[in-house]
């Protein structure tokens, strides 16, 4: 056992400097990535009882996104990357020092800091997304997600238990608020250090070429329609463990508990699978991982209980990550593939992307307002997950298709003019 640990750790460190460096700043700002997703969330229902402000504040989060990703392509011609992806971690502490300063919750504020924090995501996500592209390729990024993955997953064991357990040992609400106060400080004290772990890469920013098309190769509308998918449950799953747990399990401690079930067991899953699995595996990673989603979706609809709310969390934690590890390498590769056909820069397509996240985002919150509005709270709680999560099972015919039409081309392939002139014909 020992041996095999020295084994995976000569593994990292016989990637490069830039790759480690990476995987470091990711691993420091993880740490704040559960308060960010789930405790935030957790706050707004506590001060105003109210699921349509969680989701309202989500959408203001999806509207900022796309937009920053738009202005970080002009800011990259004046500002080194690495700048960038600080402030951008450093953003989501400032949202959070806003949300906590309202007097009152009202949509206003909500949005306010909705709105910043979407900021804080358009920046982090619009780079970390360019540099993932840039220091991997085909064949170490499953490794590179995987190993992302399983520190997101053993850090999601720890962070919820803990804060939970911090916000539950405070009696009355002025002391609960106060928790809260101390949490955001220390967000922010965290997104510096991972700030100052970032400059310690060379990365380099993207070519500087035209960023805006709205003319693409049919490949790339396939991804986007596999994007839009993915936001669809993006749209409000990020708030909607926040909201199950408060409404049928209690309060943060059992947010907390919840969120660090099964964790384990999905770290070691997701860091093997990343660490061995082959490109050609992604499309059964990918379906498992939405599968179990379906399944954990329809259990919650059809029980509405604690049970239900447990085993929906317990197969989210295996879904996602399962998901993630395969839907990156997918989008990646799509770029690598892509750019050289039309001879465009990466970041035109991590830009035009993030268009078709957003599309799906609004109609998956949009799928939960109308429900909230139409028939009840209880309604859309219960039955909005499991429509967005049987409506995603369509992204494993979609995914099948872009491995069938070109994708699976080795690295020697992507750098061959008359393979991707090949290619390009055959996707036309």
């Amino acid at each position: 056992m020992f041996k095999k640990l020295i084994s995976e750790i000569d593994h990292f460190k016989s990637q490069t400097h830039n790759f480690r460096i990476l995987i470091f700043t990711n691993l420091v700002y993880a740490l704040v990535l559960p308060v960010i997703d789930i405790f935030v969330a957790a706050y707004i229902m506590r001060n105003s009882n109210d699921t349509s402000k969680v989701v309202i504040y989500q959408l203001a989060i999806y509207t900022g996104i796309p937009l920053t990703f738009l202005l970080n392509g002009f800011l990259l011609k004046h500002f080194n990357i690495r700048k960038l992806y600080s402030i951008g971690m450093m953003l989501s502490g400032v949202s959070m020092i806003i949300m906590m300063s309202l007097k009152t919750l009202d949509l206003t504020g909500i949005g306010v800091a909705g709105i910043t924090m979407g900021l804080s995501f358009g920046l982090y996500w619009s780079n970390r997304d360019y540099l993932a592209l840039a220091i991997t390729n085909d064949e170490n990024r499953n490794y590179y997600y995987g190993l992302e993955t399983f520190i997101y997953t053993i850090i999601a064991i720890a962070i919820p238990a803990t804060i939970g357990w911090f916000i539950q040992s405070k009696t009355g609400e002025d002391q609960k608020h106060q928790a809260y106060v101390i949490i955001t400080g220390i967000v922010f004290l965290i997104t510096i250090v991972a700030s100052i772990v970032c400059y310690r890469g060379k990365f380099e920013n993207p070519a500087q070429k035209k960023y805006i098309f709205f003319k693409f190769h049919p490949l790339w509308y396939k991804l986007l329609s596999l994007a839009t998918f993915k936001g669809l449950a993006q749209g409000f799953l990020v708030t909607a463990p926040a909201m199950l747990i408060f409404k049928i399990l209690g309060e943060e401690g059992a947010l907390g508990q919840a969120q660090s079930i099964g964790a384990i067991l999905a770290a070691i899953i997701i860091y093997f699978i990343g660490r061995f699995s082959k490109p050609s595996d992604r499309i059964k990673t990918f379906s498992v991982g939405l599968i179990l989603f379906a399944l954990g979706a329809c259990i919650n609809g059809i029980l509405f209980n604690e049970t239900g709310v447990i085993i929906f969390l317990l197969l989210l934690l295996i879904a996602k990550p399962l998901m993630d590890l395969a839907y990156f390498p997918i989008q990646l590769k799509v770029i690598d593939i892509v750019s050289r056909i039309e001879k465009r820069g990466e970041f035109a397509y991590i830009l035009n992307h993030e268009a078709g996240l957003y599309i799906g985002r609004l109609l998956g919150a949009g799928t939960f307002l109308i429900l909230y509005y139409a028939v009840s709270e209880d309604f859309a709680l219960r039955y909005a997950i499991g429509i967005i999560a049987l409506l995603q099972l369509c992204s494993i015919f979609i995914s099948k298709k872009i491995i069938k039409q070109g994708i699976e081309l080795s690295p020697e392939d992507i750098t061959d003019p008359k393979v991707l002139d090949e290619v390009a014909v055959k996707l036309l």
